[in-house]
């Protein structure tokens, strides 16, 4: 259990900062639904644009339906022969 600073501030335990790879300067934000409180660590919008685009170099070209199909393995990519 934590306990309400004068300054409403709370310590979050090590586990929950460890679980959530939380340190000093990490970002969180706090979130009410259905009155309990949510805790989610923020992701700095400079990782988000390191990995912008990397999926779709690491995908052959086509449409989405055709990379659903390749990735749920129903088709071959290169009109190979599916067992």
């Amino acid at each position: 259990m934590a306990t309400l600073t004068s300054k409403g501030q709370v310590t979050l335990p090590k586990a929950i900062r460890d679980a959530l790879g939380l340190g000093p300067g990490s970002q969180v934000e706090f979130e009410l639904e259905e009155g309990k409180i949510v805790l989610r660590k923020r992701v700095p919008v400079e990782t988000l644009q390191r990995w912008e685009g990397y999926l779709r170099s690491q995908l052959p070209a086509g449409s989405v339906d055709e990379m659903m199909e390749l990735l749920r393995g129903e088709r071959v990519p290169d009109g190979g022969n599916k067992e």
